[in-house]
C-alpha cells in the first residue's frame, strides 16, 4: 500500500473529527485541468469510488489521497515555436523582437499549445494516525511531500506539522552500524548501500545485491564516505531503504506479514490499510529508538 514514506509529527494543538476533516477536504476536491490550465491539485476518494468519502477511517487510522494532474508541454516544442514566430516577425517587418516581446511570445505560445497537451496524473496516499500524531506521506521526493502538506494545511484548519527529528542523524547512525557491523536491535542490514564523500571529490560508491558486512565497506566509511542510503529489514517483516533525510524508500511488506490475512473480495482496501498501518505503527517507534529517540518539540 505504501512504497516510499516521509513522516511528520502533528502539532499538539490540532484535533478534528472525521466529519470536520471531510468538510475541509471537500472545499479542495480534485477537478481536472481546464483547457489552458497547466496543473490541478485536489483531494480524491481513497477507495476510488466516485462521489465517495475523502477521509476513510479503518481501525482508527485515517487515509486520504491527493491527486496531481499536469499538462505535459515539452520546453523544446515551445522553444521551436518561439523561434518560428520570431523568424516570421523578422521576415515581415525587418526587425528583431526584443527580450520582452520574446517573453510575451513564449507566454502566448504556451497558452495556444496547452489545450493540445496530454495530461498525466499522479496520486499520493496520506495516512494520519490520530493517536500517535503522525502524518505519513507516500511520496518519493520531499518536493511532492511539501505539495501535499501545503494543501493539507490549507484544507484542515489549525493543522501544523513538522518533519520528524531524531537525536542521532540517520547518517551518523548508519555509519556506526556499518563500522561496527552491528545493526540496531530488531533490524538487519541488507545488501544495498550508497556512500558519498564529504570532500570536494564528491565521490560516490554504490552497492547493490552485495554483502555489506565486510572490511571494504567499513574502510570506505572510516575513510570519510558518509552513508546516504542503507537497506534494512525490520523484524523479518518489512524491508526498506533508509535515507539520510529519514525517508523510507522501497518499502516492502514480506510474505510473513500476509499470513492468515482475510481474503474477502470486498475488504481489499480495509485489509491492506490495516496490515500496512499495523506494521508501520510498530516499525516506526523501533526505528526512532535506533536513532536515539525523537527530539521533543519546543
Amino acid at each position: 500500500m505504501f512504497k516510499n514514506i516521509i513522516v511528520y509529527r502533528i502539532g499538539a494543538g490540532w484535533s478534528a473529527t472525521v466529519a470536520q476533516m471531510e468538510e475541509g477536504l471537500e472545499a479542495d476536491r480534485f477537478v481536472e485541468c481546464g483547457a489552458s490550465q497547466e496543473k490541478s491539485v485536489g483531494w480524491v476518494e481513497p477507495r476510488g469510488e466516485a462521489h465517495g468519502l475523502l477521509v476513510e477511517a479503518v481501525g482508527g487510522q485515517l487515509i486520504l489521497k491527493l491527486m496531481v494532474e499536469s499538462r505535459a508541454l515539452p520546453g523544446s516544442v515551445v522553444t521551436r515555436k518561439v523561434k518560428e514566430r520570431v523568424a516570421q516577425i523578422e521576415a515581415s517587418t525587418g526587425r528583431k523582437p526584443g527580450k520582452k516581446e520574446i517573453r510575451d511570445l513564449k507566454d502566448d505560445i504556451r497558452l495556444e499549445l496547452l489545450p493540445m497537451a496530454f495530461t498525466k496524473q499522479a496520486a499520493v496516499l496520506i495516512w494520519i494516525d490520530p493517536q500517535a500524531r503522525w502524518l505519513v506521506i507516500d511520496a518519493s521526493s520531499q518536493a511532492r511531500a511539501d505539495e501535499v502538506v501545503t494543501l493539507l494545511v490549507k484544507s484542515l484548519t489549525g493543522l501544523a506539522v513538522t518533519l520528524l527529528n531524531t537525536q542521532v542523524s540517520p547518517t551518523a547512525a548508519m555509519s556506526e552500524w556499518l563500522i561496527s557491523q552491528e545493526p540496531p536491535a530488531g533490524f538487519t542490514v541488507d545488501r544495498e548501500c550508497e556512500l558519498k564523500a564529504a570532500d570536494e571529490s564528491k565521490a560516490v560508491v554504490r552497492y547493490a545485491r552485495h554483502p555489506l558486512d565486510n572490511e571494504e565497506v567499513k574502510q570506505h566509511v572510516v575513510g570519510g564516505k558518509l552513508p546516504t542510503r542503507l537497506a534494512l529489514t525490520w523484524d523479518s517483516r518489512v524491508s526498506f531503504v533508509l535515507t539520510e533525510g529519514l525517508q523510507l524508500k522501497k518499502l516492502t511488506f514480506l510474505e510473513v506479514v500476509f499470513e492468515g490475512a482475510a481474503a474477502g473480495k470486498d475488504d481489499g482496501f480495509d485489509a491492506d490499510t490495516a496490515i500496512a498501518t499495523g506494521e508501520l505503527r510498530k516499525l516506526l517507534p523501533d526505528l526512532l529508538q535506533a536513532l536515539g529517540g525523537e527530539v521533543a518539540l519546543a
